[in-house]
């Protein structure tokens, strides 16, 4: 590499770090101000409640593997909807997406012969579950690609199938009247992050954050240097020219929202292999929706996607420290001024990106 390429390259890091990182301070600050002022409200004093939820986030080598454990399907989920997002789409149903995606991937796990490696029964596993969440983002993207219906509509009705579907599944067809499948055969168990790292021993942690990790940066090459991944970008700008450029727009929204969709169901990675080992009503619920303020404040970049899914980790692992001082109900207005401060950082970004590309 020629010093000159490596020097953008670096310089692009920096750009893409201050990118991620100023509107996830932006974030943070308002959520210990307000942090501050609900204390205040129920007449608690700001600092121990400020250490409490410190030590049970970040003081803590189990606190910080908890904050991974919470993180990793936001993580997973946020990735989905920002490739829906990257062909200007929008994802809602990930939620159904995941929650299908984990009944599928449960019951194959579980359904493997109990002599299957390690190697076949985990990928064997994933790739069940992430063509569920295809297969329930499918029906959206035809929507969307053949008759132009809007997705976030088709998506809601596709979550409200799903809601009633599991359950139909689980007692009608699987015959287990207790809601959940069996458990996977252990070969087909994601290994928990202590054994890798003594320090977190204890905490819900699993290698489903590394492999986040690893998709969000491998989607992030494939959607910036492959042909179809700049085809995508270029229809989420401007659906119109790049139909005029020749590109097959319709194929590209239904391409977006099958990956989106399989991604999503990749999420069970961390709530079902690696956690539970086996698929139960409601697991991973919520997760679906929250990875959408992970998506709009990682602004598209792996890096950026990482910090915010660990930022509303945080957020969550500290509500459950502080529970027994502030109540639920409070730290559920975090979370929604959390959206709110996601969406002003998003437009202070845009601002900023403007301002450093105008002429001088």
């Amino acid at each position: 590499m020629s010093p000159a390429r490596g020097a953008a390259r670096l310089r692009g890091g920096l750009r893409e770090l201050r990118g991620a990182a100023l509107p996830a301070a932006l974030v943070l600050g308002g959520i210990l101000l307000a942090l501050n002022l609900i204390s205040f409200s129920f007449g608690e004093a700001p600092a121990p409640i400020l250490r409490r939820a410190f030590e049970g986030t970040w003081g803590t080598p189990y606190g910080v593997g908890q904050v991974l454990f919470k993180a990793t399907p936001l993580l997973f989920t946020g990735l989905a909807f920002s490739i829906a997002l990257r062909a200007g789409l929008f994802n809602i149903g990930a939620e159904g997406q995941l929650a299908m995606a984990s009944l599928a991937g449960a019951v194959v796990a579980a359904r493997l012969p109990p002599g299957t490696p390690w190697a076949v029964a985990v990928p064997a596993s994933i790739a069940c579950a992430m063509a569920a969440g295809a297969a329930v983002a499918l029906v959206p993207a035809l929507l969307r690609a053949r008759l132009g219906a809007h997705e976030i509509i088709s998506g809601i009705m596709m979550n409200r199938v799903a809601d009633a579907l599991a359950p139909w599944l689980l007692a009608s067809i699987l015959g287990r009247a207790a809601m959940r499948t069996a458990d996977a055969i252990p070969a087909a168990t994601l290994p928990r992050l202590d054994r890798l790292v003594p320090a977190l021993r204890g905490s819900a942690a699993s290698v489903a954050f590394p492999l986040a990790v690893a998709l969000a940066f491998a989607a992030h090459r494939a959607l910036s240097r492959t042909r179809a991944g700049r085809e995508m970008r270029f229809v989420g700008q401007s659906a119109e020219a790049a139909r005029a450029e020749g590109i097959d727009v319709p194929r590209r929204r239904l391409a977006a929202l099958l990956a989106s969709g399989a991604v999503a169901g990749a999420a069970m990675t961390a709530t079902t292999l690696g956690y539970k080992g086996y698929y139960e009503l409601g697991l991973g619920a919520g997760a679906g929706f929250s990875g959408i303020p992970v998506a709009l404040l990682g602004r598209g970049t792996p890096l950026g996607l990482v910090l915010a899914a660990v930022l509303f980790g945080t957020l969550e692992q500290a509500g459950l420290a502080i529970n027994a001082r502030v109540p639920k109900e409070a730290m559920d207005v975090l979370e929604a001024l959390a959206i709110v401060l996601v969406a002003a950082a998003g437009r202070s970004g845009e601002r900023a990106g403007r301002s450093e590309g105008a002429p001088a």
